[in-house]
């Protein structure tokens, strides 16, 4: 599993020159080491708000990783696991379905979330609700 997730992004002319500015001055090595560099200062500006929110919602802050040992142990003591992450949660490969619906509860990642395509489709309903 990556480390890291793509994403994509639009800007405007004028701040892509601004950005090649700052690269062609030695201040960042490329355009992709300027935005990275630009996100973390906001999240570590921002670290009080997350961290509350953590604390408030019972988040896990970093990564998760759920096995098919710990979700029979679950359906064997009749409960179900609510899944609350920011960062990264994977659930293991060799987790079915049904093993699925009957430990979990919920799923609520803010970051990245790998499944088993059946699994997410069996889960689909329970990833990310509204309310929960």
């Amino acid at each position: 599993m990556s480390e890291t997730e793509k994403i994509t992004i639009n800007l405007g002319p004028v701040d892509l020159g601004r950005i090649d500015v700052l690269v062609d001055q030695g201040l960042y090595s490329n355009r992709t080491d300027l935005i990275r560099t630009a996100i973390r200062n906001q999240l570590d500006r921002h670290e009080p708000v997350i961290e509350a929110h953590a604390v408030r919602w019972s988040f896990v802050l970093g990564s998760e990783r759920v096995t098919r040992t710990m979700l029979e142990k679950l359906r064997e003591e009749g409960r179900q696991i609510s899944l609350r992450v920011i960062g990264s949660l994977s659930l293991a490969d060799d987790i079915d379905p049904d093993l699925a619906r009957a430990a979990i509860k919920v799923i609520r990642v803010r970051g990245s979330f790998h499944a088993p395509k059946a699994v997410r489709e069996a889960l689909a309903d329970r990833i990310n609700p509204p309310h929960d």
